[in-house]
């Protein structure tokens, strides 16, 4: 998203900024992710903080696909509604599974 965010900004119907957050905020959570992933042992106080965060985020997406849905594309309100329901139903799927995700 951060590559092409002039792209996707015209493609969406929003301004840069807002899609480079977007990237930004997708980055960090990659990064927190990955490196949760790559633990053996996983403290639950951080799988409860990232499932927490991509409930968060999901709903988060779902207000900002409401706020923008007179102003962006059909492309940026389909990017943030799709975004909102992967990433919320992944929170509830960590949080579902949470003490099986503390160890691998």
């Amino acid at each position: 998203m951060l590559a092409l965010s002039g792209w996707l900004s015209a493609l969406y119907a929003l301004p840069r900024s807002f899609v480079v957050a977007l990237g930004v905020v997708n980055l960090a959570y990659g990064a927190f992710s990955f490196l949760l992933a790559r633990r053996d042992q996983r403290p639950l106080a951080l799988i409860r903080a990232l499932a927490a965060a991509n409930v968060a985020w999901g709903a988060a997406c779902g207000v900002l696909a409401v706020v923008l849905a007179g102003t962006a594309s059909p492309f940026g309100l389909a990017h943030l509604v799709g975004e909102g329901l992967f990433v919320g139903a992944l929170g509830a799927l960590e949080w579902r599974w949470r003490e099986r995700l503390r160890a691998t």
